[in-house]
């Protein structure tokens, strides 16, 4: 695939980007390249390859280490509500914003 100048020219459009004629000389070969390399990519069969969850899995099987779910700290709702400004059924009540 090879763009042409008016493909760069749509581009740069659609990225609301204004270039000038030798910043789109510049950009043609290096686009060009990007798209080839993009091209290569696809044509690589990957039907039978399942897709990692996490790029360590190639490597072996990944047990991650999670704790277990258990509270640490014990509920001080009171205490922390203390200073609040206007409480209803143990939630903060705060200013409507929008009407």
């Amino acid at each position: 695939m090879s763009l042409s100048t008016a493909d760069i020219d749509r581009l740069a459009h659609l990225a609301r980007l204004g270039l000038g004629p030798d910043e789109r000389t510049r950009l043609r070969p290096q686009l060009n390249d990007f798209f080839g390399i993009v091209e290569k990519m696809r044509a690589v069969d990957t039907s039978n390859i399942v897709p990692l969850a996490h790029p360590v899995e190639i490597m072996g099987d990944v047990a991650l280490r999670l704790r277990d779910d258990i509270a640490s700290e014990p509920n001080q709702r009171e205490v922390n509500q203390r200073n609040a400004p206007a409480l209803e059924n143990g939630l903060f009540l705060v200013p409507r914003v929008i009407e």
